[in-house]
């Protein structure tokens, strides 16, 4: 899956799947621009600096999405793929929970960031006529409920039909747009969960309710990623991919009663 050549973003790139995507493309030949808000995506370039540039930037920030777009122009005369993969879970709090803000803040940076590298970076991809990929980060939250919070699971439903319209919207121009779907992947995101498991002795039951019976590490998610940012994937295009150790096939959670408080 060569990516020779090619110029990639990455959002989210401080840690996680945005760490491992970044660096796994830059080993199969891309150049990459590690982005992430935090400040981390220094220690991510620092990995492999011939190759990554980190920027500081907010992926839901329209001003910094242009700036990165710009960047890549400026630094390597080309964008090819664009990995919108940053994201927030916003906890586990009900619908009569969580406030108008804690909806604002989820769905901007996990829906309004996406577009925005749909609208930004994909129209520079588009106008030059090179054809490329968009991908962005969904989850299997946004395929059924019982897998993340209310914000977080209706922001990422709205990924997963985000990038659909997109493929629509570029037809004719060789850009493709697909998401990725994870399901528990061992993240600073997921943290608190694997901390839990642990501190109670429960770790063996991780990833239990998949067939698999294990979570996922993110070098699985930079993998999928990498088969959509190269040639390989040339034919996939307004698609979600599920990586989930087979959760989805079945999807079985434990019900939130109403009026009691997630846990």
């Amino acid at each position: 899956m060569d990516l020779q050549g090619k110029v990639a973003i990455v959002t989210g790139a401080g840690s996680g799947i945005g760490r491992a995507s970044s660096l796994l493309f830059a080993a199969h030949g891309a150049k990459v621009i590690a982005t992430d808000i935090t400040g981390k995506q220094d220690e991510t370039a620092a990995q492999n600096p011939d190759a990554i540039t980190a920027v500081q930037a907010d992926a839901s920030s329209e001003a910094d999405v242009q700036m990165l777009v710009a960047k890549a122009l400026e630094l390597h005369g080309r964008l090819d793929v664009f990995f919108a993969n940053a994201g927030i879970s916003g906890g586990f709090d009900g619908i009569f929970d969580q406030t108008v803000e804690e909806w604002e803040r989820i769905l901007k940076i996990n829906l309004i960031g996406p577009f925005l590298a749909i609208k930004h970076a994909g129209k520079v991809i588009a106008d030059a006529g090179n054809g490329g990929s968009i991908i962005c980060t969904a989850s299997v939250a946004g395929l059924r409920s019982g897998a993340g919070g209310p914000a977080y699971t209706a922001s990422k439903a709205g990924v997963i039909n985000l990038v659909r319209i997109a493929a629509q919207q570029f037809t004719g121009s060789n850009v493709r747009c697909n998401a990725i779907c994870p399901g528990l992947i061992e993240t600073g995101m997921t943290e608190f969960i694997y901390t839990k498991a642990r501190e109670k002795g429960f770790e063996d039951k991780i990833g239990q309710l998949n067939p698999m019976q294990r979570g996922g590490v993110p070098n699985e998610i930079a993998e999928a990623a990498l088969f959509l940012a190269s040639d390989r994937s040339s034919y996939v295009n307004g698609h979600a991919l599920v990586v989930d150790g087979g959760l989805t096939s079945s999807h079985p959670y434990a019900r939130q009663r109403f009026g009691q408080t997630a846990t």
